[in-house]
């Protein structure tokens, strides 16, 4: 990238940030406000969120990484977000993890090598009766195991439409 072009992305997220440097703890909202729009924090976010909010690099850059929603590179086309609470861990969810880490030869919070997906941990989908759970963007999917995973999995590594 070339110099002009980062002086451009500095601008670009210091105006989507600069709403909430009157805010009451406003570095949450502007950190939230950068991943809804790009998907990701960039690099720059952590210079320009200090510049901003009159905080040290590692005082941004502490929050950025203390909170495990906040991404530092791009997601994958589709984010699967297993869940790891404990009704759909009593029913083989623990497995089901194992069995898509492996499958997709990631952990969480990693995209897999040809960028399709994402693998995430969330804690609770709310669809506890139908144990364990998976969310891919707003679709959430009970009663899942390790063949309909498969299937799933298989399905959005082919497809070119993603999910939000």
């Amino acid at each position: 990238m070339s110099e002009k072009e980062g002086d451009k992305d500095m601008q670009g997220l210091a105006q989507l940030t600069a709403p909430f440097r009157t805010v009451a703890g406003g570095l949450l909202p502007a950190l939230h406000a950068v991943q809804d729009a790009l998907g990701y924090l960039p690099e720059a976010t952590t210079g320009v969120l200090a510049e901003q909010f009159n905080l040290s690099r590692a005082e941004v850059h502490g929050v950025m990484t203390f909170y495990h929603h906040f991404r530092r590179s791009p997601p994958g086309r589709h984010r699967v977000q297993l869940c790891r609470a404990e009704s759909c861990q009593a029913v083989g969810g623990r497995a089901l993890e194992a069995h898509a880490k492996r499958v997709l030869d990631i952990d969480y919070h990693q995209t897999t090598a040809d960028g399709a997906v994402s693998l995430e941990p969330v804690y609770c989908l709310g669809n506890c009766a139908c144990s364990p759970s998976v969310r891919v963007g707003d679709e959430v999917y009970g009663m899942m195991n390790v063949a309909r995973l498969d299937a799933l999995l298989a399905e959005l590594r082919g497809g070119a439409e993603a999910v939000p």
